[in-house]
C-alpha cells in the first residue's frame, strides 16, 4: 500500500501544536490594513483554535491521525 501524503494546501495554512490542536491564521489580514482600528489589527496578529469536526478533517488531510 501507497505511503499517505499529506494536502499540500491544508499543510501550508494549518499547523499541528504539540498537544494536537490545529492553529491556523485568521482571515482578513492580507491587506487593505491602514482603514482598520488598530485593536482589530491586534486581535488579526493571534491564531485561531480549529475546533470540532472541521479539526478532525484537517487532521485527516495532513495525515496526523
Amino acid at each position: 500500500m501507497p505511503k499517505m501524503k499529506p494536502h499540500k494546501g491544508s499543510a501550508k495554512r494549518f499547523k499541528i501544536t504539540g498537544t494536537g490542536k490545529v492553529m491556523m491564521r485568521r482571515v482578513g489580514k492580507s491587506h487593505l490594513m491602514s482603514h482598520k482600528p488598530g485593536s482589530r489589527r491586534m486581535r488579526l496578529r493571534r491564531r485561531l483554535i480549529v475546533q470540532g469536526r472541521m479539526s478532525q478533517r484537517i487532521r485527516r488531510a495532513l495525515c496526523v491521525e
